[in-house]
């Protein structure tokens, strides 16, 4: 069995690894990325370490940061941010005190969303207040799913983000038919070699199985078109600009997100 004892290991050589090709290649975006993983990858790890409560901490401090992106690319205004993201924690800490009741607080977390524009009239957004509130909820609300899937999530984020890495430097090296219209960089030959990289990471970590496998090479994939397509819909380039190197937290955990629900769909 899987656990984040066997993973640290793992992990840190990873890092140091990493961290000497990225000196080696004195590229300073790379070395920007490489400190924001350096500091990130030890925190996360520790959350995890810390059981359930301290996944739940991180999947809840990740879901109000999720909301406030995603927020700014689809207009919501405050009030409609502050719903979502209540709904969001809500559902993440269903998942960890309550874990029977996760269904019914996704509900009434759906009905909060939606009382937000009908309350106010707003007869000229509404809809798509709507629209955006609902499909927030359930995008980031599958953060959730880190609490019970604990060291499997942690090895699957680690197995998507290889796959994304790879998937960027095969595509642009390989070149061939373009992935999708949504993100014209991507090519199908980086999907596939990043596919084939994430599912041997999941084989190095010991978290090999169809579900995972199908996670990584399809849900990451379509998690990555989805927000491109909320992005290029909103006009913007990155969901943020804080984080280093990667724009924000959204352009990171984009692939994780769907590659989370298709995992727990096949289990």
């Amino acid at each position: 069995m899987i656990t984040v004892a066997s993973l640290a290991p793992c992990l840190g050589g990873a890092l140091v690894l990493s961290g000497v090709a990225v000196a080696a290649s004195r590229r300073r975006e790379l070395l920007v990325r490489w400190c924001a993983w350096a500091v990130g990858v030890p925190l996360v790890t520790a959350a995890f370490w810390w059981g359930r409560p301290g996944t739940a901490a991180i999947a809840g401090l990740a879901g109000v940061i999720a909301v406030l992106e995603y927020g700014g690319l689809m207009r919501l205004g405050r009030v409609d941010r502050a719903v979502l993201a209540a709904a969001v924690v809500g559902v993440v800490l269903a998942a960890w005190l309550a874990p029977g009741e996760v269904l019914r607080v996704v509900a009434i977390g759906a009905l909060a969303v939606a009382a937000v524009p009908l309350v106010a009239g707003d007869a000229e957004h509404g809809l798509r207040r709507l629209g955006a509130g609902l499909l927030g909820l359930t995008w980031l609300g599958v953060l959730a799913a880190l609490v019970p899937l604990g060291a499997s999530a942690l090895a699957l984020f680690v197995a998507v983000s290889v796959a994304d890495i790879v998937a960027y430097f095969a595509g642009r090296r390989l070149g061939g038919p373009k992935l999708s219209p949504l993100s014209p960089a991507k090519r199908w030959s980086g999907t596939l070699t990043g596919a084939a990289a994430g599912v041997g990471t999941l084989a190095v970590l010991s978290a090999l199985s169809w579900p995972m496998t199908v996670a990584v090479a399809v849900g990451g994939p379509a998690g990555d078109l989805l927000e491109s397509m909320v992005k290029r819909g909103a006009g913007a380039k990155d969901a943020g600009s804080w984080l280093p190197g990667s724009g924000g937290l959204l352009d990171r955990i984009d692939s994780l997100l769907i590659a989370l629900a298709v995992l727990l769909v096949l289990r």
